[in-house]
Protein backbone atom coordinates (compact mmCIF):
# COMPACT_ATOMS: atom_id res chain seq x y z
CA UNK A 1 0.00 0.00 0.00
CA UNK A 2 1.74 3.42 -1.31
CA UNK A 3 2.15 5.86 1.32
CA UNK A 4 -0.11 9.11 1.69
CA UNK A 5 1.37 12.15 2.06
CA UNK A 6 1.38 13.40 5.82
CA UNK A 7 -1.48 16.16 6.48
CA UNK A 8 0.68 18.14 8.99
CA UNK A 9 3.05 18.14 6.52
CA UNK A 10 1.51 20.48 3.69
CA UNK A 11 3.11 23.86 3.93
CA UNK A 12 1.01 27.00 4.37
CA UNK A 13 -2.44 27.00 2.99
CA UNK A 14 -3.86 27.48 6.67
CA UNK A 15 -8.03 28.26 5.46
CA UNK A 16 -7.74 24.95 3.04
CA UNK A 17 -6.45 22.87 6.36
CA UNK A 18 -9.08 24.36 8.55
CA UNK A 19 -12.11 24.33 6.51
CA UNK A 20 -11.11 20.23 6.09
CA UNK A 21 -10.33 19.75 9.63
CA UNK A 22 -13.75 21.57 11.06
CA UNK A 23 -15.65 19.45 7.99
CA UNK A 24 -13.81 16.45 9.55
CA UNK A 25 -14.65 17.34 13.76
CA UNK A 26 -18.13 17.70 12.00
CA UNK A 27 -19.77 16.27 8.77
CA UNK A 28 -23.03 17.98 9.20
CA UNK A 29 -21.38 21.15 8.23
CA UNK A 30 -22.09 20.47 5.02
CA UNK A 31 -18.82 19.96 2.71
CA UNK A 32 -15.68 22.26 1.60
CA UNK A 33 -15.57 23.38 -2.16
CA UNK A 34 -11.57 23.78 -2.33
CA UNK A 35 -10.62 26.41 -5.90
CA UNK A 36 -7.34 27.27 -7.08
CA UNK A 37 -5.24 26.71 -9.56
CA UNK A 38 -3.12 23.58 -10.37
CA UNK A 39 -0.05 21.93 -7.91
CA UNK A 40 -1.86 23.82 -4.79
CA UNK A 41 -2.23 20.57 -2.39
CA UNK A 42 -5.81 20.80 -3.15
CA UNK A 43 -5.80 16.59 -3.51
CA UNK A 44 -2.92 15.58 -1.45
CA UNK A 45 -4.51 17.73 1.58
CA UNK A 46 -8.01 15.65 1.11
CA UNK A 47 -6.36 11.77 0.42
CA UNK A 48 -3.92 13.30 3.53
CA UNK A 49 -6.99 14.55 6.34
CA UNK A 50 -8.85 10.91 5.24
CA UNK A 51 -5.41 8.75 6.25
CA UNK A 52 -4.73 10.59 9.74
CA UNK A 53 -8.84 10.77 11.02
CA UNK A 54 -9.17 7.88 13.89
CA UNK A 55 -10.91 4.84 13.45
CA UNK A 56 -14.65 4.72 13.04
CA UNK A 57 -16.69 1.77 15.18
CA UNK A 58 -19.07 -0.23 12.84
CA UNK A 59 -21.01 -2.74 12.57
CA UNK A 60 -18.61 -5.47 11.52
CA UNK A 61 -20.44 -7.17 8.57
CA UNK A 62 -22.87 -4.05 7.40
CA UNK A 63 -22.11 -2.99 4.20
CA UNK A 64 -22.97 0.76 5.00
CA UNK A 65 -20.98 0.71 8.10
CA UNK A 66 -23.71 1.72 10.38
CA UNK A 67 -22.93 3.68 13.31
CA UNK A 68 -23.53 1.10 16.47
CA UNK A 69 -24.30 4.04 19.00
CA UNK A 70 -27.08 5.51 16.43
CA UNK A 71 -29.67 3.20 15.81
CA UNK A 72 -31.48 5.66 14.39
CA UNK A 73 -29.39 6.23 11.46
CA UNK A 74 -28.99 2.54 10.70
CA UNK A 75 -30.10 0.97 6.99
CA UNK A 76 -32.60 -0.99 6.11
CA UNK A 77 -30.57 -4.16 7.05
CA UNK A 78 -29.82 -3.58 10.42
CA UNK A 79 -33.01 -1.94 11.73
CA UNK A 80 -34.64 -5.12 10.70
CA UNK A 81 -31.72 -7.51 11.76
CA UNK A 82 -32.29 -5.62 15.58
CA UNK A 83 -35.80 -6.13 15.11
CA UNK A 84 -35.55 -9.87 14.79
CA UNK A 85 -33.46 -9.80 18.14
CA UNK A 86 -30.16 -10.42 16.55
CA UNK A 87 -27.00 -8.86 17.70
CA UNK A 88 -25.07 -6.88 15.75
CA UNK A 89 -21.64 -7.15 15.89
CA UNK A 90 -19.13 -4.06 15.92
CA UNK A 91 -15.39 -3.51 14.64
CA UNK A 92 -13.10 -0.37 14.19
CA UNK A 93 -12.80 0.20 10.73
CA UNK A 94 -10.07 2.89 8.87
CA UNK A 95 -12.10 5.75 7.55
CA UNK A 96 -12.72 5.45 4.00
CA UNK A 97 -11.48 7.70 1.54
CA UNK A 98 -13.71 7.59 -1.76
CA UNK A 99 -12.86 9.16 -4.72
CA UNK A 100 -16.01 10.16 -7.02
CA UNK A 101 -15.18 9.89 -10.90
CA UNK A 102 -16.73 12.65 -13.01
CA UNK A 103 -18.53 9.99 -15.21
CA UNK A 104 -20.25 8.78 -12.56
CA UNK A 105 -23.78 8.05 -13.06
CA UNK A 106 -26.83 8.60 -10.80
CA UNK A 107 -27.44 4.93 -10.80
CA UNK A 108 -23.32 4.30 -9.53
CA UNK A 109 -23.54 7.25 -6.89
CA UNK A 110 -26.96 6.21 -5.65
CA UNK A 111 -27.35 2.73 -6.00
CA UNK A 112 -29.89 0.75 -7.44
CA UNK A 113 -32.84 -1.73 -6.66
CA UNK A 114 -33.51 -4.91 -8.08
CA UNK A 115 -36.97 -4.28 -9.32
CA UNK A 116 -36.89 -7.45 -11.51
CA UNK A 117 -35.73 -9.30 -8.56
CA UNK A 118 -38.76 -7.93 -6.13
CA UNK A 119 -41.63 -8.48 -8.77
CA UNK A 120 -40.57 -12.32 -9.51
CA UNK A 121 -38.89 -13.58 -6.25
CA UNK A 122 -41.12 -10.75 -3.89
CA UNK A 123 -37.30 -10.34 -2.78
CA UNK A 124 -35.80 -6.75 -1.80
CA UNK A 125 -32.10 -6.62 -3.38
CA UNK A 126 -30.13 -2.78 -3.38
CA UNK A 127 -26.65 -2.70 -4.81
CA UNK A 128 -24.68 -0.28 -3.09
CA UNK A 129 -23.29 2.83 -4.57
CA UNK A 130 -20.53 5.70 -4.33
CA UNK A 131 -22.47 7.25 -1.09
CA UNK A 132 -22.74 3.49 1.10
CA UNK A 133 -18.84 2.75 0.60
CA UNK A 134 -18.30 6.74 1.71
CA UNK A 135 -20.39 6.63 4.61
CA UNK A 136 -18.29 7.66 7.81
CA UNK A 137 -15.88 8.25 5.47
CA UNK A 138 -14.64 11.44 2.74
CA UNK A 139 -16.02 11.47 -0.71
CA UNK A 140 -13.64 13.34 -2.73
CA UNK A 141 -14.74 14.60 -6.37
CA UNK A 142 -11.97 16.26 -8.24
CA UNK A 143 -12.86 18.42 -10.78
CA UNK A 144 -16.41 19.19 -9.18
CA UNK A 145 -17.04 21.65 -11.64
CA UNK A 146 -17.35 19.07 -14.55
CA UNK A 147 -19.53 16.61 -12.91
CA UNK A 148 -23.57 16.73 -14.15
CA UNK A 149 -25.18 18.86 -12.05
CA UNK A 150 -27.91 16.54 -11.20
CA UNK A 151 -25.18 14.28 -10.24
CA UNK A 152 -23.89 17.05 -7.65
CA UNK A 153 -27.76 18.38 -6.67
CA UNK A 154 -27.63 14.41 -5.41
CA UNK A 155 -24.40 14.42 -2.99
CA UNK A 156 -25.55 17.91 -1.38
CA UNK A 157 -29.10 16.52 -0.44
CA UNK A 158 -27.35 13.16 0.87
CA UNK A 159 -24.69 15.96 2.95
CA UNK A 160 -27.44 17.82 4.42
CA UNK A 161 -29.66 14.85 5.38
CA UNK A 162 -27.04 12.67 6.14
CA UNK A 163 -29.63 9.43 4.63
CA UNK A 164 -29.89 8.21 1.47
CA UNK A 165 -33.33 6.94 0.74
CA UNK A 166 -34.05 4.95 -3.42
CA UNK A 167 -37.23 4.57 -4.20
CA UNK A 168 -38.30 2.73 -7.08
CA UNK A 169 -41.99 0.99 -7.86
CA UNK A 170 -43.00 1.27 -4.44
CA UNK A 171 -39.98 -0.40 -3.13
CA UNK A 172 -37.37 1.56 -0.94
CA UNK A 173 -34.06 0.97 0.85
CA UNK A 174 -32.16 3.54 3.09
CA UNK A 175 -28.50 3.89 4.43
CA UNK A 176 -26.57 6.09 6.14
CA UNK A 177 -24.95 8.74 3.99
CA UNK A 178 -22.83 10.83 6.51
CA UNK A 179 -19.51 12.17 4.96
CA UNK A 180 -16.91 14.57 4.52
CA UNK A 181 -17.75 16.00 1.20
CA UNK A 182 -14.57 17.96 -0.38
CA UNK A 183 -14.89 19.68 -3.97
CA UNK A 184 -11.93 20.67 -5.63
CA UNK A 185 -11.87 22.39 -9.29
CA UNK A 186 -9.86 24.73 -11.62
CA UNK A 187 -11.58 27.54 -12.16
CA UNK A 188 -9.63 28.31 -15.22
CA UNK A 189 -11.85 24.83 -16.20
CA UNK A 190 -15.31 26.68 -15.75
CA UNK A 191 -17.27 27.61 -12.46
CA UNK A 192 -20.17 25.90 -11.07
CA UNK A 193 -24.08 27.32 -11.00
CA UNK A 194 -24.13 29.92 -8.26
CA UNK A 195 -27.17 27.28 -7.37
CA UNK A 196 -24.56 24.18 -6.63
CA UNK A 197 -22.12 26.42 -5.26
CA UNK A 198 -24.22 28.08 -2.44
CA UNK A 199 -24.94 24.76 -1.06
CA UNK A 200 -21.63 23.54 -0.76
CA UNK A 201 -20.88 25.06 2.75
CA UNK A 202 -17.52 26.26 2.78
CA UNK A 203 -15.41 27.54 0.14
CA UNK A 204 -11.52 28.11 0.25
CA UNK A 205 -9.82 29.78 -2.66
CA UNK A 206 -6.24 29.42 -2.85
CA UNK A 207 -2.65 29.83 -4.49
CA UNK A 208 0.42 28.94 -4.86
CA UNK A 209 3.03 30.56 -2.43
CA UNK A 210 4.93 33.69 -2.88
CA UNK A 211 7.22 33.24 -0.25
CA UNK A 212 10.34 32.15 -1.90
CA UNK A 213 11.33 30.33 1.49
CA UNK A 214 8.07 28.27 2.04
CA UNK A 215 8.22 26.95 -1.61
CA UNK A 216 11.92 25.77 -1.25
CA UNK A 217 10.36 24.22 2.15
CA UNK A 218 7.55 22.68 -0.15
CA UNK A 219 10.38 21.24 -2.87
CA UNK A 220 12.46 19.99 0.60
CA UNK A 221 9.64 18.30 1.92
CA UNK A 222 8.32 16.68 -1.31
CA UNK A 223 12.02 14.91 -2.67
CA UNK A 224 12.64 13.75 0.64
CA UNK A 225 8.81 11.87 0.74
CA UNK A 226 9.62 10.83 -2.85
CA UNK A 227 12.93 9.36 -1.86
CA UNK A 228 11.98 7.38 1.17
CA UNK A 229 8.01 8.05 2.06
CA UNK A 230 7.89 5.62 4.78
CA UNK A 231 10.51 7.27 6.77
CA UNK A 232 9.66 10.94 5.92
CA UNK A 233 6.11 9.68 7.40
CA UNK A 234 7.77 8.56 10.60
CA UNK A 235 8.96 11.56 11.08
CA UNK A 236 5.82 13.41 10.97
CA UNK A 237 4.06 10.49 12.86
CA UNK A 238 3.66 12.21 16.25
CA UNK A 239 1.92 15.58 14.83
CA UNK A 240 -0.47 13.62 12.53
CA UNK A 241 -1.13 11.43 15.71
CA UNK A 242 -2.19 14.40 17.91
CA UNK A 243 -4.17 15.90 14.79
CA UNK A 244 -5.84 13.10 14.51
CA UNK A 245 -6.56 12.74 18.56
CA UNK A 246 -7.78 16.55 18.75
CA UNK A 247 -10.33 15.41 15.84
CA UNK A 248 -11.38 12.73 17.91
CA UNK A 249 -11.90 14.32 21.16
CA UNK A 250 -13.85 17.30 19.12
CA UNK A 251 -16.32 15.12 17.72
CA UNK A 252 -17.28 13.84 21.29
CA UNK A 253 -17.54 17.45 22.34
CA UNK A 254 -19.15 19.31 19.53
CA UNK A 255 -22.43 19.05 20.36
CA UNK A 256 -21.76 20.39 24.03
CA UNK A 257 -20.78 23.68 22.89
CA UNK A 258 -23.53 26.08 23.39
CA UNK A 259 -24.16 29.32 22.42
CA UNK A 260 -26.28 32.01 23.47
CA UNK A 261 -28.68 34.64 21.57
CA UNK A 262 -26.65 37.21 21.55
CA UNK A 263 -24.29 35.11 18.95
CA UNK A 264 -26.88 34.48 16.53
CA UNK A 265 -27.90 37.81 16.42
CA UNK A 266 -23.98 38.57 15.54
CA UNK A 267 -24.00 35.78 12.75
CA UNK A 268 -27.48 37.40 11.36
CA UNK A 269 -26.12 40.59 11.61
CA UNK A 270 -22.80 39.98 9.40
CA UNK A 271 -24.60 37.94 7.16
CA UNK A 272 -27.48 40.71 6.43
CA UNK A 273 -25.03 43.12 6.92
CA UNK A 274 -22.62 41.54 3.42
CA UNK A 275 -26.54 41.34 1.45
CA UNK A 276 -25.91 37.32 1.61
CA UNK A 277 -29.05 35.60 0.31
CA UNK A 278 -30.84 33.06 1.82
CA UNK A 279 -30.46 31.67 5.13
CA UNK A 280 -28.17 28.84 4.46
CA UNK A 281 -24.66 30.95 5.53
CA UNK A 282 -25.87 31.64 8.71
CA UNK A 283 -26.59 27.98 10.05
CA UNK A 284 -23.05 26.87 8.37
CA UNK A 285 -21.93 29.68 10.08
CA UNK A 286 -23.13 28.70 13.67
CA UNK A 287 -22.25 24.69 12.86
CA UNK A 288 -18.43 26.07 11.88
CA UNK A 289 -17.90 28.36 15.06
CA UNK A 290 -19.15 25.15 17.45
CA UNK A 291 -16.84 22.81 15.50
CA UNK A 292 -14.04 25.41 15.93
CA UNK A 293 -14.51 25.65 19.93
CA UNK A 294 -14.78 21.70 20.37
CA UNK A 295 -11.31 21.72 18.19
CA UNK A 296 -9.69 24.10 20.60
CA UNK A 297 -11.65 22.33 23.85
CA UNK A 298 -14.26 24.97 24.60
CA UNK A 299 -17.59 24.34 25.21
CA UNK A 300 -18.74 28.00 24.19
CA UNK A 301 -18.50 29.61 20.75
CA UNK A 302 -16.72 33.28 20.81
CA UNK A 303 -16.93 36.21 18.94
CA UNK A 304 -13.53 34.93 16.93
CA UNK A 305 -15.07 31.39 16.31
CA UNK A 306 -18.11 32.87 14.82
CA UNK A 307 -15.26 35.47 12.65
CA UNK A 308 -13.41 32.17 11.43
CA UNK A 309 -16.40 30.18 10.46
CA UNK A 310 -17.46 33.34 8.36
CA UNK A 311 -13.98 33.40 6.85
CA UNK A 312 -15.06 29.93 4.80
CA UNK A 313 -18.59 30.05 4.90
CA UNK A 314 -19.41 33.76 3.41
CA UNK A 315 -16.65 34.56 0.33
CA UNK A 316 -18.94 32.42 -2.07
CA UNK A 317 -21.82 34.12 -1.49
CA UNK A 318 -21.14 37.69 -1.63
CA UNK A 319 -22.41 38.90 -4.82
CA UNK A 320 -21.98 42.63 -3.68
CA UNK A 321 -21.26 44.93 -0.73
CA UNK A 322 -18.12 46.46 0.53
CA UNK A 323 -16.25 42.98 0.03
CA UNK A 324 -16.82 42.15 -3.53
CA UNK A 325 -14.45 40.33 -5.26
CA UNK A 326 -12.09 40.73 -2.50
CA UNK A 327 -10.44 38.59 -0.15
CA UNK A 328 -12.35 38.63 3.52
CA UNK A 329 -10.18 37.93 6.11
CA UNK A 330 -10.86 37.01 10.34
CA UNK A 331 -9.32 40.48 11.11
CA UNK A 332 -12.15 42.42 9.00
CA UNK A 333 -15.08 40.03 10.14
CA UNK A 334 -14.16 40.40 13.49
CA UNK A 335 -13.73 44.13 13.60
CA UNK A 336 -17.42 44.19 11.76
CA UNK A 337 -18.94 41.54 14.55
CA UNK A 338 -17.74 44.36 17.31
CA UNK A 339 -19.15 47.45 15.15
CA UNK A 340 -22.65 45.32 14.70
CA UNK A 341 -22.76 44.33 18.35
CA UNK A 342 -21.77 48.05 19.24
CA UNK A 343 -24.56 49.21 17.53
CA UNK A 344 -27.00 46.77 18.77
CA UNK A 345 -26.61 47.33 22.23
CA UNK A 346 -25.45 50.84 22.26
CA UNK A 347 -28.45 51.78 23.90
CA UNK A 348 -27.59 49.75 27.16
CA UNK A 349 -30.31 47.41 27.06
CA UNK A 350 -29.76 43.86 28.30
CA UNK A 351 -28.31 41.18 26.42
CA UNK A 352 -31.40 39.20 24.99
CA UNK A 353 -32.87 36.54 26.63
CA UNK A 354 -33.24 32.99 24.56
CA UNK A 355 -36.16 31.86 23.70
CA UNK A 356 -38.04 29.14 23.97
CA UNK A 357 -37.15 27.76 21.08
CA UNK A 358 -33.94 27.58 21.98
CA UNK A 359 -32.34 23.91 22.22
CA UNK A 360 -31.81 22.97 26.04
CA UNK A 361 -27.85 22.50 26.06
CA UNK A 362 -27.60 26.08 25.07
CA UNK A 363 -26.64 28.67 27.82
CA UNK A 364 -25.55 32.55 28.32
CA UNK A 365 -22.07 32.88 28.27
CA UNK A 366 -20.21 35.55 30.82
CA UNK A 367 -17.86 38.03 29.67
Amino acid sequence: MPYIYPFTAIVGQERMKRALVLNAVDPRIGGVLIRGERGTAKSTAARALAALLPKVAVVADCRFGCDPDRPTTWCTECRERAESGQMLPVELRTTPFVNLPVSATEDRVVGTLDIEKAIQKGERHFEPGVLAAANRGLLYIDEVNLLDDHVVDLLLDSAAMGMNIVEREGISFSHPARFILVGTMNPEEGDLRPQLLDRFALSVEIHGIRDARERVLIMERNLSFESNSEEFRKRWMHSEEELSHQIDQARLLVDQVTYNRRDLLSIAALSASLNVDGHRADLVILKTARAHAAFEGRKAISDRDIALAAELALPHRIKRGPFHQAEISMEDLQERIEQLQGQAFSSGEPEPSLDENQPPNSEKKKG
